[in-house]
């Protein structure tokens, strides 16, 4: 069976055709981030309308290159949410449409959903049950996943996500848009000294598993108004508050563990991208003698492969969407039914 799977949530076209016995047969992405980076930061209106223009030569293009026509598709899947509701419409709209023209069912993913389950697309998928960690622009949060659909929050931000503390730390130290890879190429400047700062390791001695990055980004931001020469310290501050960041996520992971007694991780989202984070949940889970999974960089940030893939389970589980375009800017991950 073939699914399309379509990508629109945020700043990121993604479209990709998953066969449930061969796998993934193409993808494509279109990053909105030229139009973006001159403003700072998304903005949604601008997102919408690019999504508007580049979805449909998207699919033309997966669909040559899987060497598949539309008539041969079995279902759309498409982000339902949560993400920026015009930029959501869009993906609906245009799933829904097709669905509809090739008499098929339409099939609504929620994005953190196809995160979760991205590391699933490699040659060597998680088994469940298992304990994930979803790091992303708008969500850092710790669940148990018994299955497919059978999800637990154990533990979520309070505040900013670890991505959002990205972004602003980013352009503290006035780096462009998008500020995750390169304060992370900052971070890994030669003269970067780690002990140059002891940033803060947010909620890591309290008994729960929430997170909370709003109190680091405040470090950072007194560390930058009492720098006499930011130039100089920029590399350091990148490299300390990195480290932070990596340093919490190992301890609320190891306490994820230790309390659903689970010794695999599966590590997903923006975020995980993260040289460092990488390193330090790969150095969790060797001292664990457990097993870390993690999406390849490419699939890390938003892309159709995993909205393809989610699609895929549900279609197959017996789900279908109705008639109707409907989205959900918010949509709590907990909400969803089991397959």
């Amino acid at each position: 069976m073939l699914v399309l799977g379509i990508e629109s949530s945020c700043d990121e076209t993604g479209v990709a055709i998953y066969d449930d016995e061969r796998g993934l047969l193409a993808h494509a992405i279109h990053t909105q981030i030229p139009i973006h980076a001159q403003y700072g930061g998304v903005v949604p209106e601008l997102a919408g309308r690019d999504h508007i223009k580049r979805v449909v030569p998207l699919i033309r293009k997966v669909m040559q290159d899987a060497q598949l026509k539309l008539t041969d598709l079995n279902a759309v899947a498409y982000t339902a949410g949560p993400g920026l509701i015009g930029a959501l419409l869009v993906g609906a709209m245009e799933a829904r449409a097709l669905a509809f023209a090739l008499n098929i069912p339409a099939i609504p993913v929620h994005h953190m959903e196809g995160h979760l389950l991205a590391p699933m697309l490699e040659s060597n998928p998680p088994s469940f049950p298992f304990v994930a960690l979803l790091v992303s622009g708008g969500h850092t949060m710790l669940i148990k996943v018994a299955a497919p659909g059978s999800y637990e929050i154990l533990g979520e931000s309070v505040d900013d996500a670890a991505g959002e503390a990205f972004d602003k730390t980013a352009k503290l130290l006035g780096l462009p848009y998008p500020g995750g890879p390169k304060l992370e190429a900052l971070a890994n400047e030669p003269h970067a000294d780690s002990a140059a700062y002891h940033f803060p390791r947010p909620m890591i001695d309290r008994p729960n598993l929430d997170f909370s990055f709003a109190g680091l980004k405040t470090a950072v931001l007194n560390a930058v108004h009492k720098s006499t020469d930011l130039e100089a310290d920029k590399a350091s501050i990148a490299r300390c508050f990195e480290d932070a960041v990596a340093d919490t996520l190992y301890h609320k992971c190891q306490k994820a563990l230790d309390k659903t007694k689970m010794n695999t991780l599966v590590v997903a989202g923006g975020v995980s991208a993260n040289s460092a984070i990488r390193e330090a949940l790969t150095s969790l889970m060797a001292q664990r003698k457990g097993q870390v999974f993690f999406a390849r960089k490419e699939f890390c940030t938003d892309n159709g492969a995993m909205i393809a893939l989610a699609g895929m389970l549900r279609f197959k589980a017996g789900e279908r969407g109705s008639l109707e375009v409907n989205v959900f800017p918010r949509w709590p991950l907990s909400s969803l039914k089991p397959l």
